[in-house]
């Protein structure tokens, strides 16, 4: 299958799509330009705030409000902090996060710049005190999903070619034991974004490797193509949710070519979910 471009919007390092059902938008980020966008179903793209930080990914609260993850946490509209992370280095930025089903938000850490091996974390925020870190020993944490009934989370950190499992413990937020579920070749790209459908099949940007694959129990099923190659992250949109919106980079270019850091869309042939939103803390 082959994606068609959706919006000429030339991002320098595009990341996060997220369907707003009610908004009919997708957002998504800008990373290092610390850009929030919307983009209609028709294409038209319009940039939604700008903040004086990287943006790593955004959530959705209940009521509607967006909130962004900052090196210092998840952060307002006017960029006052909700629930910050623990600095454990100054140079971290926060990368790729999402709720959960419970309506926390759990996200990874990395190193601006060049990532530096171990210096990330995965944290769980629920507006307690202090956030919990579910992994350490990261380097640049990126998608995540959960399985249809939340037992199970999935997770990327990007060098180790692989995407992992977790057994979730939805009520408490926990994540246990950690196993390897899918090995992916470098030769094909590194694993990036990802999200899942209503089948639990795992959509997976590549990074360098101009694709999207699906994977169902661990094998290879699909492939989208795209015309360029850091292919960053997809997500299901649209009022059924049967459109997979994909978002790309150009950072990796001294020039770069037509269509590197637009977003594409196809229509795989199987549906995903809603996106999860933050609990009732977030405000």
């Amino acid at each position: 299958m082959k994606a068609e471009r959706f919006a000429a919007v030339a991002a320098e390092l595009g990341e996060g799509p997220t369907w707003d059902h009610n908004a009919e938008v997708v957002y998504w980020v800008d990373i290092l330009r610390g850009e929030i966008h919307a983009v209609d179903l028709d294409g038209q793209d319009q940039l939604v705030r700008t903040h004086d930080e990287p943006v790593g990914a955004v959530a959705l609260a209940a009521g509607g409000d967006v909130f962004a993850a900052t090196p210092r946490g998840l952060c307002r509209a006017d960029g006052t902090v909700v629930m910050p992370i623990p600095q454990d280095a100054s140079d971290l930025r926060m990368n790729d996060g999402k709720p959960d089903p419970a309506g926390r938000f759990v996200g990874g850490t990395m190193t601006l710049g060049e990532a530096r091996p171990g210096a990330g974390s995965l944290w769980s925020l629920d507006g307690s005190s202090t956030a919990s870190c579910l992994v350490v020993d990261a380097t640049i944490p990126n998608g995540l999903a959960w399985s249809a009934d939340g037992t199970v989370l999935y997770w990327i950190d990007t060098p180790r070619q692989r995407i992992d499992a977790f057994d979730y413990d939805v009520a408490t937020g926990a994540a246990s034991e950690r196993r390897s579920v899918i090995e992916i070749d470098s030769a094909v790209g590194s694993p990036d974004g990802m999200c899942i459908d209503n089948d639990d099949g795992l959509w997976v940007a590549l990074w360098g490797g101009s694709a999207v694959h699906r994977y169902v129990d661990g094998q290879l099923d699909e492939v989208i193509e795209l015309p360029t190659p850091f292919v960053t992250c997809p997500a299901f949109a649209g009022p059924t949710l049967d459109h997979l919106v994909i978002t790309t980079a150009s950072i990796e270019f001294d020039t770069p070519p037509a269509a590197a850091g637009d977003l594409f869309v196809v229509q795989p042939g199987v549906a995903g979910c809603l996106p999860n939103r933050l609990g009732s803390w977030a405000t």
